[in-house]
Formats: C-alpha cells, sequence, structure tokens
C-alpha cells in the first residue's frame, strides 16, 4: 500500500501589530502625517523618513502606519443658504467619492447652520452616507447663518465618543464658505476639541473664501471663522472649491495617503499642552528638498 502523501506544515498566521491607542496623559501620542510637494502628496515613506521633537525632546516612533489604518472620517457640512449649490455639487459625486474609501473605513454626515445636527453616524454603509450628502443639499431645516468653531466642536466630541478606543485614523472634512463670526467660542477652543479627539481638520473652501483680517477695537466676543488657521494647527489642508465635485474626490484621496505616527511621551513631565514637530529625516529631505510636513503641532495631557 502506497504510503500517505506527506502534507505541509500549517503556516503560523503573521503577527498583526495592535494600533495603539492615544488617550489624554497615557500611552501613546497619535500624530496624522501629510507631506506634500507642491500640490502632489507624497506616498512612498516609511518609519526611518520621520523624526519627532517633543518639546526640544527627540521621541522614538514606536508605530507607523498608513493605507492598512481604518479610517474615521466626518463630513461635516455648512448648509447655510449661500452654500446649497457646493453641497449639491458634492452630492452629484458623493457616491464615486466615497467608493475610494476602503471597506472599514467609517463616515458620518453632519450638518450645521447655526446650529449641529449629526445627520448620518458612523457607517461602512457608502449608499447610506451618499443619501445622507443628498438629503443635506436639500436641509431647510437649520437656522440661517454658520457657527463654525461650535459645529467643529460638535463634530470632533462626536467623533471622540464613537471612535474613542478603537483603532484608526480620525479626520474631519469641512465644507463652508468661512464666511461668519463665532459668538464667545474662540478657536483655541475648537483647537482644544480637535486635539482631544486626535481629529485632522481639512477644508473644502468656497473659491472666494480667504483668512479674516483681525479689526483694532473688534468685540472679544466675536471671533471671524478662520478654518484656515485650525486646519494648519490640526496637521490638515484646505482645497478651493472651484467645482466642490472634483474637489471632494480629491480631498478624500489625498486623506488616504496620510501617514499615522505613535510614539510614548516624555516621562515624569508636568500636564498640559505640549508641542511638538514632526520633520522629515535626513534621508528623506535629500529625496524630497522642498517638501512639507503637516502634522498638528501639540496636544493635552
Amino acid at each position: 500500500m502506497a504510503a500517505a502523501q506527506q502534507q505541509p506544515a500549517p503556516q503560523p498566521a503573521p503577527a498583526v501589530e495592535e494600533t495603539p491607542v492615544f488617550r489624554g496623559g497615557v500611552s501613546m501620542v497619535r500624530v496624522d502625517a501629510q507631506v506634500v510637494d507642491g500640490k502632489r502628496a507624497i506616498a512612498d515613506l516609511d518609519k526611518s523618513d520621520f523624526t519627532i521633537v517633543d518639546e526640544r525632546e527627540p521621541a522614538v516612533i514606536e508605530y507607523f502606519g498608513r493605507e492598512a489604518e481604518p479610517l474615521w472620517l466626518v463630513l461635516l457640512l455648512d448648509v447655510s443658504g449661500s452654500m446649497t449649490k457646493y453641497v449639491a455639487d458634492m452630492a452629484r459625486v458623493s457616491r464615486d467619492a466615497l467608493g475610494r474609501l476602503r471597506p472599514e473605513d467609517r463616515v458620518s454626515v453632519v450638518l450645521f447652520g447655526r446650529k449641529t445636527r449629526v445627520e448620518l453616524d458612523f457607517t461602512d454603509s457608502r449608499p447610506d452616507a451618499t443619501a445622507a450628502i443628498g438629503r443635506a443639499a436639500r436641509d431647510k431645516a437649520l437656522a440661517a447663518g454658520s457657527a463654525i468653531n461650535s459645529a467643529i466642536i460638535d463634530a470632533a466630541t462626536h467623533l471622540k465618543t464613537k471612535a474613542e478606543g478603537k483603532p484608526g485614523r480620525r479626520a474631519i472634512v469641512i465644507l463652508t464658505d468661512n464666511a461668519d463670526l463665532n459668538y464667545q467660542v474662540p478657536d483655541e477652543a475648537a483647537i482644544s476639541a480637535l486635539y482631544g479627539a486626535d481629529a485632522v481638520l481639512n477644508a473644502i473652501v468656497t473659491p472666494k473664501a480667504k483668512p479674516p483680517t483681525v479689526a483694532a477695537g473688534r468685540n472679544p466676543d466675536f471671533t471671524p471663522a478662520n478654518v484656515f488657521a485650525l486646519a494648519k494647527e490640526s496637521g490638515g489642508e484646505v482645497l478651493r472649491a472651484e467645482k466642490a465635485d472634483e474637489t471632494f474626490r480629491e480631498m478624500i484621496e489625498r486623506i488616504r495617503t496620510r501617514y499615522s505616527l505613535h510614539y510614548r511621551p516624555p516621562e515624569g513631565k508636568p500636564g498640559g499642552m505640549r508641542h511638538i514637530r514632526v520633520e522629515l529625516s535626513k534621508q528623506a529631505r535629500a529625496r524630497y528638498p522642498k517638501a512639507e510636513v503637516r502634522a498638528r503641532t501639540g496636544y493635552s495631557q
């Protein structure tokens, strides 16, 4: 009787590296970074291409991720009257744009005028997200005007609540004309909420939107909207919606090319706000001498 054919020994499953989760003052600090050379996002870097300095102390990057990490994405849509056309343009291409996300990515749709409303909780259903954006284009229920900083805080709080303790990168994409005043909600409060949620703010703005000019003697209770500054401070970017449909697709693609860096904060340091700096290493800088690194500049312990 012929001997049974020997079967190869089963191979062990590859080890899966868990994504560290940052909570204020505990364990890892999470930094979401983008590297651009002109208008082109650079997508071929690895861990050795980055350096991080935490309050003048070099940090060791212990985890590096990119495409493999799931994405928690909030679409924060300004539905005030001046934005109807742009939201409708976004709705027309939302199915295609959201189709560029990975199956494990989660999307939530949040609308705002003077008030904020979660139109769709986090979901992996692209049809549901597409339908929610379509409803946003027809929404008339929220009051006129745009309470931008309050909406950003609400979106960051929503993101933190739903994604707390779960792996993945967190991003908010706001569509707005940046053309209103914030009442008793300064930029510092919005930045604090973004840092607390480990969220990067990216903005799609109307073609004529621009950063505000600060007039002397203004009432301190009212601060001009400035998504340009908030996006930069959180490590995000601003794209102009010359064609909101095309810009939406481009923004989704650029978010997917961002990097996730995690490191342990220095031990024995006092709490409060800490400042960080993310740069390219010498070898990466030699390859991309004109590249710009976009990453948040601090975190709260």
